[in-house]
């Protein structure tokens, strides 16, 4: 029980605060650094949860590469609908099978490896926490959204909003580097349609594809025994 609350305080604790840390070293390009460090950390807690066989860990390396392939490749077939991604819907959809850990580590890869075509920057880091997180909190309630479309659709739904949510942050900071509320305020009203699509653009793509790629990974699972 302790090991499972370091793994999940590393990833919403560790994580966030060597983001909002990174914030005041984008001038010198140094988000390239603070996202290593995240993968690094974010490493961590998925490794932590590896069993002793040796095969069923190298079975789980394969499938996080597989997973996030595909999350990255959805990104840049959908790249002509703005905001209109699956990136969020796969990187639940693998927390759902796979558990918080890969969920979260799926979700931080995605964004860092798609913006070396879409353009590294410091916003960077808060993509990497921001699909992380959605992966962690859908891989803790995985069995709800297993069983339930509707359940599906709401987390949906509440991944867009969070993802606007904390990108807004980055919004703010990048101003000038300091936090506004009121700023905040103006930037989650004005963020309003973009928000809209996201939150369409998750319950879509995960209705849609969560039947046939689930049972592609379920059979995984079961065939390997991971």
């Amino acid at each position: 029980m302790n090991t499972k609350i370091f793994r999940i305080a590393l990833l919403i604790i560790a994580i966030p605060l060597l983001v909002i840390l990174g914030v005041t070293m984008f001038t010198d390009r140094q988000y390239a650094m603070i996202s290593l460090l995240i993968v690094v950390l974010s490493f961590v807690p998925f490794f932590l949860t590896f069993e002793k066989r040796g095969g069923s860990n190298t079975k789980k390396v394969i499938i996080l590469a597989v997973m996030v392939a595909l999350s990255v490749t959805g990104r840049f077939i959908f790249y002509v609908i703005p905001f209109f991604k699956p990136v969020t819907a796969i990187v639940v959809i693998c927390a759902i099978y796979f558990g918080p850990e890969m969920g979260f580590l799926c979700g931080s890869l995605s964004a860092l490896l798609s913006n070396l075509y879409f353009a590294q920057g410091p916003w960077t880091p808060f993509q990497m926490f921001s699909w992380g997180l959605i992966g962690l909190l859908a891989g803790i309630i995985s069995k709800q959204l297993k069983n339930s479309k509707i359940s599906l659709a709401i987390f949906g739904a509440f991944a867009g909003v969070l993802f606007s949510f904390v990108m807004d942050i980055w919004g703010v900071l990048w101003i000038d580097g300091t936090f506004n509320l009121a700023r905040y305020l103006t930037a989650l009203v004005t963020a309003i349609p973009i928000t809209v699509i996201y939150v369409v653009s998750n319950v879509v793509f995960l209705i849609f594809i969560i039947k046939p790629l689930g049972s592609k990974l379920e059979r995984i699972k079961t065939k390997y025994g991971i």
